[in-house]
């Protein structure tokens, strides 16, 4: 099976071309690629297939095997993916995905490669059962989430196509998201679990972020955890509707339309390496 590495501010995964490669059980592959020493090494797998009503469908999974909704940064790097491998001229691409249709707009540098992707992430899903939560306030903005006996934090949630949790706090680089991050994910009130966005403000254009993606752990971004972090940050009141997220895999930028009420998310694609797995070994 022929593969390509790529990631998007960070957020790496494995790719594989669905209009040339037959391959079944990708949960277990996933969980066997993505291990990063045993395997290839990600934070999951994503094939690119036929589509009947778009250009192109995306199927993801995490590194634990779950299939997962959506990724901005997947997402992104798709575009590019496609484009560069001829399998399309467009520069605007129509991507089916669990979470529904995503436009994808591709932006060229002189050599005519793909040097960053504007993804049209829809609107923000904010009522609590739809995202969903157990929350009985809706929209879930700033409630208590008791996570220990003696730790309780407020989160604002939502959905970009899959469920997020945002808590605005100072100091994330000192958190220990290997303990606080599973706790929150697997809390009681995310019947679905949830990806936790850990958020500083910098300023009301300039957002530090780490997070904690559902069914792969920390990982160096999230395209639509950077998306909910603006969107909750407007609704606590503590950012314009266009910033900057800063995570560490590099920077996003979002802005929630006043205009339509639907989020872009713009950022890098970039391929690493390509190559060939035997996969009866």
């Amino acid at each position: 099976m022929k593969f390509t590495k790529m990631h998007g501010t960070g957020n790496d995964y494995i790719y594989i071309n669905g209009f040339v490669e037959n391959i079944e059980n990708l949960s277990e592959l996933s969980l066997r690629l993505s291990d990063r020493h045993k395997g290839i090494g990600s934070d999951g797998l994503v094939v690119i297939l036929p589509s009947e009503d778009c250009d192109f469908k995306m199927r993801m999974f995490n590194s634990d095997g779950s299939e997962s909704e959506m990724c901005g940064n997947a997402s992104r790097c798709i575009g590019k993916y496609v484009y560069e491998k001829g399998l399309t001229d467009k520069t605007e691409i129509t991507l089916e995905t669990l979470a529904g249709v995503k436009v994808l707009k591709l932006w060229l540098n002189e050599e005519k490669r793909v040097e960053k992707v504007t993804v049209d992430m829809g609107a923000p899903v904010l009522d609590a059962s739809s995202i969903p939560t157990a929350f009985s306030q809706s929209p879930v903005v700033k409630s208590p989430l008791p996570v220990s006996d003696d730790a309780t934090y407020e989160v604002t949630c939502l959905s970009m196509g899959n469920p997020h949790a945002v808590l605005f706090m100072d100091k994330i680089d000192e958190l220990d998201l290997s303990e606080i991050g599973p706790v929150i994910e697997h809390a009681p009130c995310f019947p679905n679990r949830t990806n936790t966005e850990f958020v500083e403000v910098v300023s009301d254009r300039w957002l530090i972020m780490r997070v904690w993606e559902r069914g792969a752990g920390e990982t160096l971004a999230c395209g639509t955890g950077a998306c909910a972090a603006v969107v909750a940050g407007v609704l606590n009141g503590l950012v314009g509707r266009s910033a900057t997220v800063q995570l560490r895999g590099g920077d996003l930028e979002i802005e929630w339309s006043e205009d339509d009420n639907r989020v872009y998310l713009t950022g890098d694609a970039v391929t690493v390496f390509e190559g060939e797995i035997k996969l009866d070994e």
